[in-house]
C-alpha cells in the first residue's frame, strides 16, 4: 500500500470511528423503547430534522450516481433530474410536513408510515398496514443494495481490492452502526454527514474548476461534444460491448446528439414526485419536536438540496473536461468524484473529502434498514402475527429482520456491473408511486376511503413493476420514467374507488377536521 493510499485510509477510518462513537453514545437511550429506537421520541430540532432528512435521502448516488450521469451523457438528464428533485423537496416540506406531523400524532401517535395509514383509516384488520410494510421491505432492500454497491465501488477503486470483498466490508460497517443506536444515532450522525457531504461536493467542484483553468476552460473542454451542454439534447457515447470507443489520438468518440423533448423532460422531472412517498423523509416530519419549527427546517433543507444537487451535476461536467477518456463505461463513470478527489487533492485531505461518499452511503442505508425493520416488526409482527408482543420482543425481531434485509441486499449488490443511478431510480419510483399519492390524499382529501387507499397503493406499486419490466422496454412514448405513469395511475385508483365506495365514518371525518384546526404547540 502506497503512502498516499495509507493517508486516505487513515482519514476515512477516523471518520468511521467517529460515526461508530455516535452510535454507541445514543445506544442506551435508543434501547429504552421502540418509540425512541424508531422515531427518537419526537425530539428532533429543526436543524437535525432538515439535515438528517436530506442526508438520508441523498444517498451515495448524489456523489457518484448523479455526477456519473452528467459525465457519461452530458447536462440534460442530470440537470432536469436535479431540478425536479429540488422542486419536489421544497413542495414536500411546504405542503406535507406540518400536516403529517400533526395528523400522525392525532392518529394514535403513529410512529411509522404503515402505522399512520392504518390508524388514519381506522382499519379493524391491518390490511393497509401489511401491504405497506411489505412494499417497504421490498423497495428498501433494493435501496440498501444500492448503498452497498456504492461502498464496494468506493473501496475497490481507492485500494485496488476486489469489489465483492470491499462491498461486504462496507455493508458490515453499516449494519453494525445501525444495530447500535437506532433512530437517534442515525439522525445525529446524519446531521454531521449532511455537512460532510456538502463540504465534499463544494471542495471537489471548486478544485476541479481551478485545475481546469476556470469556468471558461471547462466549457471549452466539453463544448465540442455534441449535445453535452444542451438542455434539450443528450450526448451519445459511441460504445462497443458497453465500452466507449476512442479515436487514434485517444479521445472518446461520440455520435450525433440525441433528442431530449418535452415528454422526456417531464418524465425526468417527475423524480420530484417521489418525495411525497419516501418513508425515510416522511418519518423526519413525524419526529420533529415542535411543528412550528418546520418552516426553518424547510429553508435549511431546500438550500442544502439545491446546492448539493447542482454541485453534483457540475462535478460530472468538470470531470469529463479534465479526464475525458478516464472512465469508459456508464458504470465506471460513477467513479468520477473519486477520480477528481484522489488526483487533485492532497491524500489526507482527499480522504476526508471521500468520506463524503461514505457519509452519504451510511446516512441513507441506516435509514433504509431501520425503517424496513420497523415496518416488519411493528406492523407485521406486532400488528398481525403477535399482537401481545412486548417492546423488547419487537426490538429483537427488528434486529433479526435488519440482518435478513442486509443479507439480501448484499446478494443483490454482488454484481460489480450494477449502476447505482439505475438501482436507486427503480426503488425511488416504487416508493413514490406506492406511498406518494396515498400520503397526499390521506392528508388532504376527506373523502378518501379505506378501499380507495388499498387500491391506490396496489395500483401504484404494481404499475411500477409493469411499466419498468413490460411497457417501458417497448420504447417511444412509453420509454418514460415509470414513476410518472404509476403515480398518476395510483391517484386515479384512489379517486375512482373512493367515490364508488361508502363514505368515511363520522369518526374519521371528525379527526380529519380536527387536525385542520390544530396549532403548532407541543400538545397536538
Amino acid at each position: 500500500m502506497s503512502g498516499d493510499t495509507l493517508q486516505i485510509l487513515i482519514a476515512m477510518a477516523s471518520y468511521m470511528i467517529l460515526v461508530i462513537g455516535i452510535g454507541i453514545f445514543f445506544a442506551k437511550r435508543a434501547n429504552t423503547s421502540s418509540e425512541n429506537y424508531f422515531i427518537g421520541g419526537r425530539s428532533l430540532g429543526p436543524w437535525v430534522t432538515a439535515m438528517s432528512a436530506e442526508a438520508s435521502d441523498m444517498s451515495g448516488w448524489l456523489l457518484m450516481g448523479l455526477p456519473g450521469v452528467a459525465y457519461w451523457c452530458g447536462l440534460s438528464d442530470a440537470i432536469w433530474t436535479a431540478i425536479g428533485l429540488a422542486i419536489g423537496t421544497y413542495i414536500n416540506w411546504l405542503v406535507v410536513a406540518r400536516r403529517l406531523r400533526l395528523y400522525s400524532h392525532a392518529a394514535g401517535d403513529s410512529i411509522t408510515l404503515p402505522d399512520f395509514f392504518s390508524r388514519r383509516f381506522k382499519e379493524k384488520k391491518p390490511v393497509l398496514m401489511t401491504i405497506s410494510a411489505l412494499f417497504i421491505l421490498i423497495f428498501f432492500t433494493v435501496y440498501a443494495s444500492s448503498c452497498f454497491v456504492t461502498c464496494g465501488k468506493l473501496f475497490s477503486t481507492l485500494f485496488g481490492m476486489p469489489y465483492q470483498a470491499m462491498m461486504i466490508v462496507g455493508a458490515l460497517f453499516v449494519i453494525l452502526y445501525t444495530l447500535l443506536g437506532g433512530f437517534l444515532a442515525e439522525t445525529a450522525s446524519d446531521f454531521m454527514q449532511g455537512i460532510v457531504m456538502i463540504f465534499a461536493l463544494a471542495t471537489v467542484l471548486i478544485t476541479g474548476v481551478w485545475a481546469a483553468g476556470g469556468v471558461g476552460a471547462v466549457l471549452e473542454n466539453v463544448r465540442a461534444i455534441p449535445g453535452f451542454l444542451s438542455f434539450f439534447g443528450i450526448a451519445q457515447p459511441q460504445v462497443a460491448e458497453g465500452i466507449q470507443q476512442l479515436d487514434a489520438a485517444g479521445k472518446p468518440l461520440f455520435g450525433e446528439a440525441g433528442a431530449y423533448g418535452l415528454l422526456t423532460i417531464i418524465s425526468t422531472m417527475s423524480w420530484g414526485l417521489g418525495y411525497f412517498g419516501m418513508p425515510h423523509v416522511l418519518t423526519r416530519f413525524m419526529a420533529i419536536q415542535h411543528p412550528g419549527e418546520l418552516k426553518k427546517s424547510r429553508r435549511i433543507a431546500t438550500t442544502w438540496c439545491v446546492i448539493s444537487l447542482f454541485a453534483a451535476v457540475l462535478i460530472g461536467v468538470v470531470g469529463r473536461g479534465l479526464y475525458p477518456a478516464e472512465l469508459l463505461t456508464s458504470g465506471a463513470a460513477e467513479s468520477i468524484f473519486i477520480v477528481l478527489s484522489s488526483n487533485l487533492l492532497p491524500p489526507l485531505f482527499g480522504g476526508i473529502v471521500m468520506a463524503g461518499i461514505l457519509a452519504a452511503t451510511i446516512s441513507s442505508s441506516d435509514s433504509y434498514l431501520l425503517i424496513a425493520a420497523s415496518a416488519f416488526s411493528k406492523n407485521i409482527y406486532q400488528g398481525l402475527l403477535k399482537k401481545d408482543a412486548t417492546d423488547k420482543q419487537v426490538m429483537t425481531v427488528s434486529r433479526i429482520i435488519l440482518l435478513s434485509i442486509s443479507l439480501v441486499g448484499i446478494l443483490i449488490a454482488l454484481d460489480e456491473k450494477s449502476i447505482i443511478f439505475k438501482v436507486v431510480s427503480f426503488a425511488w419510483a416504487g416508493f413514490g408511486a406506492t406511498f406518494g399519492p396515498l400520503t397526499l390524499f390521506s392528508l388532504f382529501w376527506k373523502r378518501t376511503t379505506h378501499a380507495g387507499a388499498v387500491a391506490g397503493m396496489l395500483a401504484g406499486g404494481g404499475m411500477v413493476f409493469l411499466w419498468k419490466l413490460v411497457i417501458r422496454p417497448t420504447g417511444g412514448v412509453f420509454g418514460i420514467y415509470e414513476l410518472l405513469p404509476a403515480f398518476l395511475f395510483s391517484c386515479l385508483a384512489i379517486v375512482v374507488v373512493s367515490l364508488l365506495t361508502e363514505k368515511p365514518s363520522r369518526e374519521i371525518v371528525r379527526e380529519f377536521d380536527a387536525v385542520g384546526t390544530m396549532g403548532d404547540g407541543t400538545s397536538v
